[in-house]
């Protein structure tokens, strides 16, 4: 069987075994808020940071669905009467506490840590984070030795910034294209018109200004490279100083060139053979990994952003299964279903990982061993596209962005978008894009700093948290797949023959 038949398959029985813990498991939420009763009433004395719940504060009520139709508030005297209330929601709701002095804070429900189901969810949720781990391992070595290797490989100035140019000049024209998309399809779907919705505050955004294109560009700066090193958040800074570096090995004298040359390529091909081993596992990691999404979140939370989610997936689709085939087809000369398939395993992995940077050993390795890009083009395109080619990420900001600003149009005409503020979310997002780093949920955090641009409330992203994991496995999917569709348009742009001929 071959590999992406292979992983399809554990694909699904991923999404049935965490669909049969949903169904046949209990597995009840919590809040994580502790409380204790005294004669004044119910006493909070611990509560998850994030909802900013003061200790020795009095609970009076808990309110459910704030700010829709269906919105209810449930007095609470007793612990009893909290626990009973808590467990009639279900996991990935927000339920906000009423204190005595009258203030409201959200708190996220999630799956209760002592449940039978999050027991069985354990065992699974073990073997995914190690296979993340791994992927983890190979990020900045392979993507420091790949740019070594594929600046060297290039050669003389002239041809590396040629190779620069066709491969920059493809990502910002599909991003582009990308963002166009999405404000398209969210001026004429309008989610956010008329929703109904309870928006909850959440405290990782408050701190977070507006960034400036300057400010990408000073940030891709590294002052001390080893701590660059040390995270897998700083690939721009790690893709600068391996450019940089590639470049400088080619203006040193002989004996020095040829060493450093045969010492990065060996290390290169060192880390495409870890690739090839952890590729074997990656059915078995996507398996766990599904169940663990499934089965602790379940689908109940996307009822009340299912517009919003069709949005978001209309525009993936469009771009996807439209804008990448017509490139392929007339660009570079690709049968669009023959490339799809070809690369296949880096998509499904891209799926269930939800991450560019963690999926790039397994793009790295199917682009060139099944779909035909030459290991100089692969080596120098691919690890630039998991960092700065983002288009699902870049055209989920814009429609994130324009929908909370429906939203709040909706209260508050202050909040109504002009056309020259769509176009500023349209470059915002290009920038956000690319400085959001190839990890889950990077795309939602890169959203606040074009919110706090704009003038609209941030805290309105914590309301797209509930439904984040899902569009975040597709959007990490089309920026993957956009990223291998540039190796094949620059291959063939190369004079390259012989793309996805299995």
């Amino acid at each position: 069987m071959s590999v992406h038949w292979k992983i399809i398959l554990w694909l699904v029985a991923g999404a049935l075994g965490g669909a049969a813990l949903q169904l046949f498991v209990e597995g009840p939420p919590s809040s994580g808020v502790r409380l204790e009763e005294s004669e004044a009433g119910l006493v909070v004395r611990a509560a998850p940071s994030r909802a900013g719940i003061p200790s020795g504060a009095r609970l009076t009520g808990l309110v459910f669905e704030r700010g829709r139709d269906s919105a209810r508030t449930v007095e609470v005297a007793t612990k009893a009467d909290y626990a009973a209330a808590v467990g009639s929601a279900s996991v990935g709701d927000v339920v906000w506490h009423r204190l005595a002095s009258g203030k409201l804070h959200p708190v996220g429900l999630e799956l209760d840590a002592d449940s039978p189901r999050a027991n069985w969810i354990r065992p699974f949720a073990l073997v995914a984070d190690m296979f993340l781990r791994l992927l983890k391992l190979l990020i900045v070595p392979l993507i420091l030795t790949s740019i070594i290797t594929g600046v060297i490989g290039v050669g003389t100035g002239e041809n590396l910034r040629r190779l620069g140019a066709k491969t920059f000049a493809y990502y910002l024209a599909t991003s582009l294209v990308a963002i166009v998309t999405g404000l398209a399809l969210v001026n004429l779907i309008r989610p956010g018109k008329g929703a109904s919705l309870g928006l909850a505050a959440d405290d990782r955004f408050s701190d977070v200004g507006e960034t400036s294109f300057w400010e990408v560009l000073v940030r891709m700066i590294p002052d001390n490279i080893f701590s660059a090193f040390s995270a897998n958040l700083n690939m721009l800074q790690v893709i600068f100083f391996a450019l940089l570096f590639g470049y400088f090995v080619l203006r040193v004298q002989t004996p020095h060139r040829e060493r450093m040359t045969e010492f990065f390529e060996s290390a290169f091909a060192v880390m495409m053979r870890m690739a090839e081993g952890i590729l074997s596992l990656i059915p078995y990691g996507v398996f766990c990994l599904l169940v663990k999404v499934i089965g602790q979140t379940g689908f109940d939370v996307f009822r009340p952003l299912a517009v919003y989610m069709l949005t978001v997936t209309a525009a993936i689709a469009v771009h996807c299964l439209i804008t990448l085939p017509i490139v392929l087809q007339l660009v570079a000369r690709v049968n669009p279903l023959r490339w799809v398939r070809a690369v296949s395993p880096a998509l499904l992995t891209a799926f269930s990982t939800s991450s560019s940077s963690m999926t790039l050993p397994v793009t790295m390795e199917t682009v060139e061993k099944r779909g035909g890009v030459s290991n100089r083009v692969v080596s120098f395109v691919q690890p630039l596209g998991a960092t700065i080619n983002m288009d699902g990420t870049a055209l989920y900001e814009c429609i994130g962005v324009i929908f909370l600003a429906q939203y709040y149009a909706d209260i508050d005409p202050h909040f109504t978008l002009t056309i020259a503020d769509q176009v500023k979310i349209v470059f915002l997002a290009l920038l956000a894009s690319i400085g959001a780093a190839g990890i889950p949920s990077a795309g939602l955090i890169m959203m606040v700093t074009i919110l706090a641009s704009l003038g609209l409330p941030i805290e309105g992203a914590a309301l797209l948290l509930a439904v984040d994991r899902p569009l975040d496995m597709l959007r990490t999917v089309t920026n993957v797949f956009s990223d291998t569709v540039g190796s094949a348009v620059v291959a063939r742009s190369e004079g390259e023959t012989g793309l996805a001929e299995i």
